[in-house]
């Protein structure tokens, strides 16, 4: 019997990104997320410089491993007390400043 499926195609991201960026409600919702993309990605990169694992992490902050792993593919929406235990073990600081 003949596999009649059809196999994905993969395309390349940033044309995509580009196009979608130019939609001014895709843009929005993007730029509505960059203080959370940012904080996820301090928080992952310094986790990733420091040779730490996930789970390595999670014993230190007191949780399970797939806590790290919800926080840092977006998915989980952590509370400020779970990302300044996170910020400390990682020696990371948080700064809030003012809006222009």
């Amino acid at each position: 019997m003949e596999n009649n499926k059809r196999k994905p195609v993969l395309k390349p991201f940033k044309p995509l990104f580009e196009k979608w960026m130019k939609d001014p409600e895709f843009k929005k919702a993007y730029d509505d997320l960059d203080l959370e993309f940012t904080l996820i990605r301090a928080i992952l990169d310094a986790r990733e410089r420091k040779g730490i694992t996930q789970q390595e992490l999670a014993e230190r902050v007191g949780t399970k491993q797939s806590a790290i792993a919800r926080f840092e593919s977006g998915i989980a929406n952590p509370t400020l007390a779970f990302v300044k235990k996170l910020s400390n073990i990682l020696n990371l600081e948080i700064i809030v400043r003012s809006a222009k």
